[in-house]
């Protein structure tokens, strides 16, 4: 297929593009750049790379593709409460935005790159795709109500999917500290340390970004007829653990100690996810992931690529750091994440 990955430039697009182009497919990218240079290691290449947001894109810029992968987003928590409305017009009338234009320009497939943050406060049962939405931030409710206004395009001549990804860790040449396995690891590499900023009591659901992307090409791949407006949560029922499991396991793959933020208490984002339907409904989907290995993975890149404390917690890779640094330089308009 001929396939038009937007975020292709951020922390899974670095990872998915190759995925993709050993499977024979052809690639062009869409980013708006705002990490470009944010390295950890090479970049991929071989592809068409364009520069632009996604809420300018018009129906003609997609014609000729045969699928859509929508990464592009305000990618955390953090950012998405520095100025919600931004999060939203990104996020959410973003995304629908790039549907309805893929839709016009005669796109078959549109894969969304939505979250299990959406389940939010999901309670202590695991949650099927089914559930009931509860999220706790604008990042969460933005992934909502992006599947609800793309759910209402799908049609004979247009086939949306949904994969909600599990918090996702592993390293990547576009890596981000801010997402929890990777920032306990590096935080053990560059400071000695396994440090929580909550009581370690919550529940998330893990993926490694490469079976993030192997999901990706399991619904690119599948039958029309398994994925047509199918919701997936993507991820591992063995990989359903507690915060403070997570930091036990790098203190002892590294070594590092256990320590707490002060005032570190509980976290409002807590939930367990199912993952029975990609299961049975994808086969072709087999993560390949445990999170030691990923811990050992992040390790061992940190040591070859000599990570110190001032990139880890800079904006080299966390996110809010690095808008921040564009909104000082007047590179990005914090109101609209817009280049002024």
């Amino acid at each position: 297929m001929r396939v038009l990955v937007d975020g292709d430039r951020g922390y899974i697009g670095a990872v998915l593009v190759p995925f993709l182009q050993e499977a024979g497919h052809e690639v062009v990218g869409l980013d708006a750049g705002w990490y470009d240079g944010c390295d950890f290691g090479p970049q991929p290449g071989g592809y068409e790379q364009r520069t632009g947001d996604i809420r300018d894109v018009v129906p003609a810029d997609l014609e000729g593709f045969d699928a859509v992968v929508h990464l592009a987003a305000i990618s955390n928590d953090p950012i998405g409460h520095l100025n919600p409305g931004a999060t939203y017009s990104v996020n959410a009338e973003g995304a629908v935005h790039m549907a309805r234009a893929a839709k016009a320009a005669g796109v078959e497939r549109f894969l969304f790159s939505s979250s299990c943050s959406l389940y939010g406060a999901g309670g202590d049962a695991p949650v099927a795709e089914d559930g009931d939405f509860n999220p706790v931030t604008p990042y969460g409710e933005s992934k909502v109500m992006a599947e609800q206004g793309i759910s209402p395009l799908a049609d004979a001549s247009f086939s949306p999917s949904y994969l909600r990804n599990a918090t996702a860790y592993g390293s990547s040449p576009r890596l981000r500290a801010d997402i929890v396995v990777n920032n306990l690891t590096g935080t053990a590499f560059t400071q000695g340390q396994v440090r929580l900023q909550s009581d370690g009591s919550p529940w998330r659901p893990l993926v490694h970004v490469e079976d993030i992307s192997r999901a990706f090409l399991a619904v690119l791949e599948a039958p029309r007829e398994a994925v047509h407006d199918q919701a997936f949560n993507v991820g591992r029922d063995e990989d359903v653990v507690q915060i403070r499991t997570i930091a036990e396991q790098v203190s002892e793959i590294t070594g590092a100690p256990v320590s707490f933020a002060a005032g570190a208490g509980p976290d409002a984002r807590n939930y367990q996810v199912d993952f029975t339907k990609i299961r049975s409904v994808l086969p072709a989907f087999a993560p390949q992931w445990t999170v030691p290995d990923g811990i050992r993975e992040i390790w061992r890149d940190a040591g070859e690529r000599g990570l110190t404390t001032d990139d880890f917690e800079g904006p080299r890779f966390v996110r809010l750091r690095k808008i921040q640094e564009l909104a000082s330089a007047g590179r990005l308009d914090l109101a609209t994440l817009r280049t002024p």
